[in-house]
């Protein structure tokens, strides 16, 4: 069962607006990845997302997309400082493929956690709105994929940035 993860689309600041909405520019990039990723022939059958306008936006864009059934679900334990471990085992229980929209440290903490199972080192930098793939195998879990909004048609390959690797 792969598991999909996803930063949020970029959004507003807070100065801006206090529930941090998605930026056109995020809006976009989404579009952008989201669109492409229904091209490429991805199937889930659920989206969670933290239930933060800018994850339920991002969700939203994805769902009108790829089209899953039932489609969208707010889960606890997907803020930013949440534990990852948190989630583990609802991740287990699903047998279906899944997308998870949201926010940084958790979602690299989540990673970590999946593939090398101390989500204290930061294995994988995040861009948004990019799609990491993590798979399972019988030796534990990979890095399937990674998709670059600046892989996809109107992105510029200088804004690309290696998704693995330390932070920083």
């Amino acid at each position: 069962m792969p598991v999909y993860l996803v930063q949020h689309g970029q959004a507003v600041s807070e100065a801006q607006d206090p529930a941090r909405p998605l930026s056109e520019r995020g809006r976009e990039e989404v579009e952008r990845v989201a669109c492409h990723a229904a091209t490429l022939g991805l199937r889930i059958t659920e989206i969670w997302h933290s239930g933060r306008l800018r994850a339920l936006q991002t969700a939203e864009i994805f769902r009108g997309h790829l089209r899953p059934e039932p489609g969208l679900r707010e889960q606890r334990g997907m803020s930013p400082s949440d534990d990852p471990s948190l989630l583990i085992s609802r991740l287990e229980a699903s047998a279906d493929p899944l997308m998870l929209v949201g926010h940084l440290p958790h979602l690299g903490r989540l990673a970590s956690l999946r593939l090398i199972g101390d989500p204290g080192r930061g294995i994988l930098q995040f861009q948004n709105p990019a799609i990491v793939c993590l798979a399972r195998r019988e030796d534990g879990w990979a890095v399937h994929w990674v998709l670059l909004p600046a892989l996809v048609s109107g992105g510029s390959a200088a804004d690309a940035h290696p998704p693995v690797g330390p932070p920083g």
